[in-house]
């Protein structure tokens, strides 16, 4: 894949983001220009949940720094530019430069568009432009994308606070306490694959991430240096396990199938996995229909461009027995960041919600809607599941096939094929 085998081991560039120019210059010779590659896309690729983020230049050229917890999600350094995300933890010979241009939140729309003219964006330049920067100084060899969960239709963060929330109104809050106190029901039964996306809506999201990474495709052949580049699209992995270890069904002689358990809400908010156990099927295939979504338009882009080097990777299996609550002692040892929020934008997260009543649930559940900074990282990747991402990464770059699993086996090993 990487051309120039002569470099004998990848310089690492941790480059937070670059400034986009007023107007697109030609690069210069090729034979000059440094490799690069580059990653594009939404939170699973930012390195969301891995620390260590960097500084990002927001529209107006300016390096935002951590803004402190009470400002505004729309700040670019929300996007959470991770030193450790997958791109930074790869294994890429014959790589000079890393430029990580993904954003926590990404969607398609922010390919091509500034995402703070849309609602909830963050105020940085479209994801294109900040590429044609890039390459204007250095021959583009490999694209990491990863695209889709965040949509016109729905965002993987209204999804995970939907099916969250209503296990936490279940577990603190009776049924009769909800006509008491707040004058009517809340939804509080475990989520079904159609609260999370309806055939319809993934088809839209479909489209949608199809048009943005055409055009993905469409600028790389117009701006890199020699025409030669891989493009890599990574799906999902789902932070949460088939089923929860046993030890997490029950606390105190109740289970979630009853009303109200704060116990049990108590002991699985500390695992880092509080959702309803007959929620976990539907979250599993709303992560599968996000791998057919990444699927069908690789399929789709393969057939329109095809001479293009494209490859579509599948990380759906990549976490396998290192999930949430998966084994005991969760979250130790797990390659996903549990559910963690403030009680306010104090930037000391709450790692137990035992003892506390329903109206402190609901102050701490609040802060996460008015300041979502404080709670972005949740079920999203840490830094060894970045570094796992990264293996994945590693294989597709080199592989000689067009769509390849990377799959993590019993003893922990990582195998792409």
């Amino acid at each position: 894949m990487f051309r120039r085998t002569a470099i004998a081991a990848a310089i690492l560039l941790t480059a937070a983001s670059v400034s986009v120019p007023a107007a697109y210059a030609a690069p210069a010779q090729v034979a000059s220009l440094p490799t690069a590659a580059v990653a594009l896309g939404d939170s699973f690729v930012s390195g969301e949940g891995a620390g260590a983020y960097a500084p990002v230049v927001d529209v107006n050229g300016t390096a935002q720094n951590f803004p402190g917890w009470s400002a505004p999600n729309s700040n670019a350094y929300f996007c959470h530019r991770s030193a450790n995300a997958s791109l930074h933890q790869a294994n890429l010979p014959g790589i000079q430069a890393r430029f990580n241009l993904a954003c926590s939140g990404g969607r398609p729309y922010d390919i091509a568009s500034a995402s703070n003219t849309r609602d909830k964006g963050r105020t940085v330049a479209s994801q294109l432009d900040q590429l044609r920067a890039v390459g204007q100084t250095h021959d583009i060899d490999l694209v990491l994308i990863g695209l889709g969960s965040n949509n016109s239709s729905f965002t993987f963060g209204d999804v995970a606070t939907k099916c969250a929330n209503r296990f936490i109104a279940d577990a603190w809050t009776g049924w009769w306490e909800f006509w008491a106190y707040l004058g009517g029901p809340v939804e509080q039964a475990p989520c079904a694959s159609g609260d999370l996306a309806t055939d319809a809506q993934m088809a839209a999201a479909t489209a949608e991430t199809t048009n943005a990474l055409r055009s993905l495709l469409t600028t790389l052949a117009e701006i890199d240096a020699d025409g030669q580049h891989r493009v890599v699209f990574q799906d999902y992995t789902n932070p949460l396990p088939f089923d929860l270890q046993s030890s997490y069904h029950t606390a105190d002689g109740r289970d979630d199938s009853r009303d109200k358990f704060r116990d049990l809400g108590a002991v699985r908010y500390a695992a880092g996995c509080p959702i309803h156990r007959a929620s976990l099927s539907a979250g599993h295939i709303f992560s599968g229909n996000l791998g057919n979504l990444v699927r069908s338009a690789h399929t789709t882009l393969s057939a329109e461009f095809p001479g293009a080097d494209l490859v579509y990777l599948n990380v759906q299996r990549a976490f396998d027995g290192a999930r949430l609550c998966e084994n005991t002692g969760s979250p130790t040892g797990t390659l996903a960041t549990p559910i963690r929020l403030m009680d306010g934008p104090t930037g000391v997260f709450v790692t137990s919600l035992s003892g506390k009543d329903k109206i402190a649930i609901q102050r701490i559940a609040n802060a996460c809607v008015t300041y979502f900074q404080t709670c972005q990282e949740s079920w999203h990747p840490n830094a060894a599941g970045h570094a796992v991402l990264g293996q994945c990464l590693s294989g597709a770059a080199t592989t000689a096939n067009r769509t390849v699993a990377c799959v993590r086996s019993g003893t922990g090993s990582i195998t792409v094929s």
